[in-house]
């Protein structure tokens, strides 16, 4: 797997679905087909960054990805 954002496969597993790359400090989270993409706050929150990564396109292909949030 390589990171959408940097493109490094300096990627490591911190869950069942969730991956953290340290090539640029994203959360990622898969299940299935489909990719979630997070920002880590100072505080630990996270703020998904999906609509800079798959735009349109994201939401036409898995319109209930955006339901659920």
């Amino acid at each position: 797997m390589k990171c959408p954002n940097c493109n490094s496969k300096d990627i490591g597993k911190i869950g069942s679905h969730q991956f953290y790359c340290w090539g640029c400090y994203i959360e990622l989270q898969v299940i299935g087909d489909k990719m979630s993409v997070y920002q880590v706050e100072e505080d630990g929150t996270l703020s998904s960054l999906d609509d800079l990564f798959f735009g349109e396109e994201y939401t036409q292909e898995f319109p209930q990805a955006h339901a659920s949030s």
